[in-house]
């Protein structure tokens, strides 16, 4: 799948497809899709709103079933039925940070059964542990332990953000699916959370999933990108290669919207627009593969031949 092939892959998403509805009102969220996330790197999916990347975090915690392909964490297969052990084992090894840190908090809840929350099934942990674990997790986020005893409504949307890091660490697991962590939040706290995540992996040497639109944010804090367009995986590359030589065109009409902190480039700026219509894919269908060293594109044969020539910087 790409330049580290050689390596076991933490995560592998082999051809996998959800579909929502039924009869004729079902529709493809997400479409063949297939990548693989190493251990200790943070990749990234980026789309714009409706595009399936959320789609795509949910299923591989199992909250959407996907309809076709599979799913694999460590090589074992986790999509559809499995043992009941294999179940209730994957919330520690994987968990998933939400957008909106408000929604995603038991608003009845104090923040000590929130973060605690997955260790009341664990046998042998005591209510003393726990609190010992939930002290520990909230100051790793940069929160005091007796923050325990508020409700959410008494925090900010920053804090309440950490209070939902701590909440996925806690479980000490190895793959943390970060669904738009930032864009609930203030401008200025966003670069705080997100510094804290990178230090985070640093100490616990975890493996990111990080879904945005923010192509800027992406930049900063991936590894390699994938950009999604309407459950299509079209382009994958490093995230330099990705920002520094774009081959699709809908990765480019992303790239083109980034905002510059340069108002006179804004004022006569013009964004590209990414027409679907560009394609033909009637005869020659359209395919995944690699035209340069980890960089992937969907395309057919014509685009392909032309991504390779762009790709060799030619």
């Amino acid at each position: 799948m790409n330049r580290d092939a050689g390596k076991t892959p933490l995560l592998r998403l082999e051809d996998v497809s959800v579909f929502y509805g039924h009869g004729k009102h079902r529709f493809r969220a997400v479409n063949h899709v297939s990548f693989d996330v190493f251990r200790g790197e943070t990749f990234g999916i980026v789309g714009e709103s409706g595009s399936g990347k959320t789609t795509i975090g949910r299923s591989i915690i199992r909250i959407n079933p996907i309809s076709s392909g599979s799913i694999f964490f460590n090589g074992r297969c986790i999509s559809g039925s499995l043992p009941g052990a294999r179940r209730k084992e994957l919330p520690r090894q994987i968990q998933m940070i939400f957008q909106d840190p408000m929604s995603s908090l038991n608003e009845r809840a104090k923040v000590n059964y929130i973060v605690s929350e997955g260790l009341v099934r664990r046998r042998g942990v005591s209510p003393q542990e726990r609190a010992d674990q939930v002290a520990r997790a909230l100051a790793e986020v940069g929160l005091r332990p007796e923050f325990a005893n508020r409700f959410p409504h008494e925090f900010s949307g920053g804090q309440r953000q950490r209070i939902g890091i701590a909440r996925a660490l806690i479980m000490e697991p190895e793959l943390v699916i970060a669904d738009e962590p930032i864009s609930a939040l203030d401008v200025s706290i966003r670069a705080q959370v997100l510094n804290l995540m990178r230090k985070l992996q640093k100490q616990r040497n975890l493996t990111y999933l990080f879904i945005s639109h923010d192509l800027s944010v992406m930049r900063f804090i991936c590894d390699r990108i994938a950009a999604i367009h309407r459950g299509c995986m079209v382009e994958m590359a490093d995230a330099e290669t990705l920002f520094t030589r774009p081959l699709h065109p809908y990765t480019r009409a992303l790239l083109s919207a980034i905002p510059l902190p340069d108002p006179e480039y804004e004022r006569n700026k013009r964004p590209l627009i990414y027409d679907e219509g560009v394609h033909d894919y009637s005869v020659d269908k359209p395919e995944w593969t690699e035209v340069g060293p980890g960089h992937f594109v969907w395309g057919n044969k014509k685009e392909q031949d032309e991504y390779r020539y762009k790709a060799a910087g030619s």
